[in-house]
C-alpha cells in the first residue's frame, strides 16, 4: 500500500492524499491551495503526479472547506467521473461553495483583463480560471451522501466510516479499513478537527480504536488557544474601543462555520448583558445560505446553541441581524461612518466583499478590524496580523491606521492540547503517524510533541508530493 501527499504537506492548504491499495486507488480530499503568489500555479500543477485522474476509483471528502474540496471541479475537468463520498451536510454546503469558487475565479479573470486593457496591456499572462461554474456543477452531480457511523464499501477491499470531527457543519474524520490478503489494516485521516467545548457544533468524536496509520492535522500544533472567557473579554474590548472612537468594526469571517460561531458569541454576550444591543450586518450571500443550512441540521448542533437560537427568536430586538445579499446594499454599508458591525467573507481577506470594507475602513484610526481565524502565509489577512502599515487592495495602496485585533480563541481547529488529547484516545500507538495540514514549523513542532508526550515511535512530516510505501 502507498500514500501520496499531493497537498497540505508542510503547509495548511491544498489537502489531498492519494491512497493506492494494490487493488484500487482513491483520494482523501481534493483541496485548493490558497494564499501567496504561487497558489494559482500550485493549483494548476495539482493532480498531475504521473497518473491519469480517470484511474481514481473514488474520492472521500472530510468536509466542505475549499482548501479540502476546491479542486474537485478541476478533477472533473481532467476527466474524473467516479463517486465523491461526503456527509449530507457537507453536500449541502458544497452546493454553495463550489459554484461560488468558480464564479470568483471567473470574475477575477475578468477584472484582470479589464485592468490590463485600461493600462494598454494585452491579455497575455492573465491566469485562466482553474474551472468554470459548469464544471463545478458537474462535480456536484458526483456527490454521494454518507451518514456518520454508516459503513461504506466503495471498493472490494475498502470499507469506510465517517465520524464527527466537530470542525464545521458536516466535517468528519475517516476510519478506513483496507483488506490485504485477509488482513485488515486500519488507516485514520483526521481531516480538520474542531476544538472541544466550543459553541455551535458537537465536540469531535474520540477515536476509541487502534490504527496502523494515522494522518493528523497540525494547523495549531505548536500553540494553545486562549480560553473562551479570555476571548470574550478581547471581543468586548474591541467593541468598546471602537464604539468610543466612533468607528466601525469589520470582521473578516469564513462564511461557513466562523460566521455562525461569531453570531452565536455576539448573541450570547448580548443575552448576558456583556454587550449592548447590536445591529450586525452579515455581508455575504454565502454566509446567509450557510447559516440557513446550519439551521436545517439541528441534530448536528450542541444543546447550548439550540437554546440560544430559541432565545434569539423570542428577542429579535436584542441583536438585529441583517443579511446583505444585494450588491448595492453592500456598497451602501461603506457609507456608514460609525457604529456598524460588519461580518464579511472571505476569512483571509483574499476575495469577496470584505476587501471593499477594508479599503474603506483600514485608513480610519477610529475603526477596528477583528481577525478571528487562521491567516495563511501570503494572504492579506496575514499581512494585517503581522503588522503591515501599508497594503494593496484592488491594485491601490491602502494605509493601515485602523486598530487590528487578533482573537485567537475562536479557531475552528483544535490546538496542540486538544490534538494530543484526541490522539491519546487511540488504544495504542500506530505503526506510523504522518503530520500534515500545518505550516512546516508547526508540523515539525507537533511531530516532536507527539513523540515526547505520547511516546509514539514513528512520527514524520511528509514531503510535498512525496510517496510513502507502508
Amino acid at each position: 500500500m502507498r500514500l501520496g501527499f499531493l497537498g497540505a504537506a508542510g503547509e495548511v492548504t491544498g489537502s489531498c492524499t492519494l491512497v493506492e491499495t494494490g487493488q484500487c486507488r482513491f483520494l482523501v480530499d481534493c483541496g485548493m491551495f490558497q494564499g501567496g503568489r504561487e497558489a494559482h500555479a500550485k493549483n494548476q500543477r495539482a493532480l498531475n503526479f504521473g497518473f491519469d485522474v480517470r484511474q481514481i476509483d473514488f474520492v472521500l471528502l472530510t468536509h466542505a472547506h475549499i482548501d479540502h474540496s476546491g479542486l474537485l471541479p478541476r478533477l472533473v475537468m481532467l476527466g474524473y467521473r467516479g463517486p465523491i463520498y461526503a456527509t449530507p451536510a457537507s453536500i449541502d454546503l458544497l452546493a454553495v461553495l463550489l459554484p461560488d469558487s468558480a464564479h470568483i475565479q471567473e470574475k477575477e479573470a475578468e477584472w484582470q483583463l479589464r485592468h490590463r486593457h485600461r493600462r494598454g496591456q494585452g491579455e497575455r499572462g492573465i491566469p485562466a480560471p482553474l474551472y468554470s461554474v459548469a464544471q463545478a456543477l458537474a462535480a456536484l452531480q458526483l456527490l454521494q451522501p454518507v451518514a456518520y457511523g454508516q459503513t461504506l464499501a466503495p471498493a472490494a477491499d475498502v470499507t469506510v466510516r465517517f465520524h464527527d470531527a466537530g470542525h464545521i457543519l458536516g466535517s468528519a474524520w475517516l476510519e478506513v479499513l483496507v483488506d490485504e490478503d485477509g488482513n485488515a489494516r486500519r488507516l485514520v485521516f483526521s481531516g480538520d478537527l474542531g476544538m472541544p467545548g466550543r459553541p455551535v457544533l458537537r465536540d469531535p468524536e474520540r477515536p476509541a480504536l487502534a490504527a496502523e496509520v494515522v494522518m493528523v492535522e497540525s494547523t495549531y500544533g505548536d500553540r494553545l488557544h486562549r480560553s473562551l472567557p479570555e476571548t470574550e473579554e478581547e471581543i468586548i474590548g474591541a467593541f468598546e474601543r471602537t464604539r468610543a472612537a466612533g468607528g466601525n468594526l469589520i470582521i473578516p469571517s469564513f462564511a461557513v462555520g466562523r460566521t455562525q460561531e461569531i453570531i452565536y458569541l455576539l448573541a450570547d454576550l448580548v443575552r448576558r448583558k456583556r454587550l449592548f444591543p447590536l445591529k450586525v450586518y452579515v455581508d455575504s450571500p454565502m454566509a446567509d445560505t450557510a447559516t440557513r443550512i446550519t439551521l436545517s441540521h439541528p441534530e448536528l448542533l450542541d444543546p447550548e446553541t439550540r437554546e440560544l437560537i430559541a432565545w434569539q427568536r423570542k428577542h429579535p430586538e436584542k441583536m438585529k441581524l441583517e443579511f446583505v445579499a444585494d450588491v448595492e446594499a453592500s456598497k451602501r454599508l461603506n457609507g456608514i461612518r460609525s457604529g456598524a458591525v460588519i461580518l464579511s467573507a472571505s476569512g483571509m481577506c483574499e476575495a469577496g466583499r470584505i476587501k471593499y470594507h477594508l479599503r474603506e475602513n483600514l485608513p480610519r484610526s477610529e475603526s477596528s478590524v477583528l481577525i478571528a481565524g487562521f491567516q495563511a502565509a501570503g494572504t492579506l489577512g496575514r499581512r494585517l496580523v503581522d503588522g503591515a502599515r501599508l497594503v494593496r487592495i484592488f491594485g491601490e495602496s491602502v494605509p493601515v491606521r485602523a486598530r487590528i485585533y487578533t482573537v485567537g480563541g475562536l479557531s475552528a481547529h483544535a490546538d496542540q492540547g486538544a490534538l494530543l488529547d484526541w490522539l491519546g484516545a487511540f488504544h495504542k500507538p500506530p505503526r506510523q503517524c504522518f503530520v500534515v495540514h500545518g505550516e512546516s514549523a508547526a508540523s515539525a513542532h507537533f511531530a516532536a510533541a507527539i513523540g515526547d508526550r505520547l511516546d509514539w515511535p514513528n512520527v514524520q512530516v511528509p514531503l510535498p508530493g512525496g510517496m510513502v510505501t507502508l
